[in-house]
């Protein structure tokens, strides 16, 4: 039954033996957490706001299954349809950056959402995987053929992304863009001239948003001496701490209840509280499984797009859950960065779901290339000179 199976030749049968499925079982692990942790934490929220308890559980789950669909319809692409994808998305959003800029919904100061028919768009979050493919599709022409100017092109963009990120300003999504962005350039063969450069460009970022943003220089500061409102990310590493190794139980968490963002930003923390420390540990081992397999099939890859593609999708994909779970465990200042499939959000979940659906496209498994049964090779039946 087995053997008919493998057989088969239509999309969905060729689909299911091409694809990697560790991967593919990996993604669902955090989207079915996504939906357990969504009922822990964001009853408190909606309460406090006067919604419905279950408000942000149900439509978790409605982002959930739309997640789902876009990852598994994307996963069916090949290279060429990918690329083309991408080109698409990166034209469409930065025009939407753009348009945030003047008719964005402004929240805490800052403009990233824009509304289109009734719903609530961030565009940077679909910027992101579109980026990642256009850059790694110029690196590769740069590395195949020196005479197209790959990198140069790739350069122009990330300071075109870079500026719209900072006028926002999204000094997160900068960061994580501009991390990125170097390990593609990085993996794309760049000097150690360039490292030195990039770094030194990176630092003088940081110190400039310090100087220039004042919201950054409150974080840095309050992170640095404990001083200010640090309100939300002190209840975070507390719930942490209230729920030891084994957790208080399923709905027994107390401080979640207090946290603003308990549903968003620090899923985590819920998660430490109610399940203990053992889910923690479960969930990061998730998420470092997926880098690591990531990196190692792209190093494993010979055709250079999509050795680029692949590491750096599972990169930004790996250093946004490092940032939030940094923050959580009060490592590093607040960002608010969501946790990739889990947190609550529907731009954040479908952006992800593409992401992770072109890891699958690019890491099906190629059909070999096998003679038919009774061809016979002429050459090697050739008498030796």
């Amino acid at each position: 039954m087995a053997q008919a199976s493998r057989l088969d030749r239509s999309p969905v049968a060729m689909w299911w033996w091409t694809i990697d499925r560790w991967f593919l079982a990996a993604f669902l692990s955090l989207m079915g957490l996504g939906i357990i942790l969504s009922f822990a934490a964001s009853p408190a929220v909606a309460q406090r706001i006067g919604l419905d308890p279950f408000h942000f559980a149900t439509r978790q789950i409605v982002f959930t299954v739309l997640a789902l669909g876009a990852m598994l319809a994307v996963s069916f692409l090949d290279a060429r349809q990918i690329r083309r994808m991408a080109i698409i998305m990166l034209v469409v959003m930065l025009v939407l950056m753009v348009a945030v800029l003047y008719i964005g919904v402004e929240v805490k100061g800052a403009r990233r959402w824009v509304s289109i028919v009734g719903l609530s768009i961030q565009p940077s979050e679909f910027l992101k995987p579109a980026f990642v493919i256009v850059c790694a599709w110029l690196f590769a022409e740069h590395r195949r053929q020196p005479d197209i100017p790959g990198n140069l092109f790739a350069m122009i963009l990330l300071g075109l992304v870079l500026s719209l990120l900072v006028a926002q300003p999204d000094l997160g999504q900068t960061m994580l863009v501009s991390g990125t962005w170097g390990v593609m350039f990085f993996m794309a063969g760049l000097s150690w001239i360039w490292i030195v450069a990039l770094g030194g460009i990176g630092v003088g970022g940081i110190f400039a948003a310090y100087s220039v943003f004042p919201h950054v220089a409150a974080r840095i500061d309050k992170f640095l001496t404990g001083e200010g409102d640090t309100f939300q990310v002190d209840m975070g590493r507390e719930a942490l701490i209230n729920g030891g190794w084994l957790g208080l139980g399923p709905g027994e968490g107390t401080i979640k209840r207090v946290i603003p963002d308990s549903h968003a930003d620090f899923v985590f923390s819920v998660a430490g509280e109610e399940y203990g420390l053992i889910m923690c540990f479960f969930i990061m081992t998730i998420f470092a499984f997926i880098v690591l397999r990531g990196l190692n099939k792209a190093l494993k890859e010979h055709d250079d797009f999509t050795r680029y593609a692949v590491g750096g999708l599972v990169t930004v994909f790996g250093l946004q859950s490092v940032i939030n779970m940094c923050v959580n465990l009060q490592l590093m200042p607040a960002k608010g960065m969501t946790l990739p499939f889990i947190s609550y959000g529907g731009s954040s979940q479908i952006a992800i779901a593409i992401s992770m659906g072109m890891v699958l496209a690019l890491t099906r498994r190629k059909p070999e290339k096998r003679k038919p049964v009774g061809m016979v090779d002429f050459a090697s039946a050739l008498p030796a000179e």
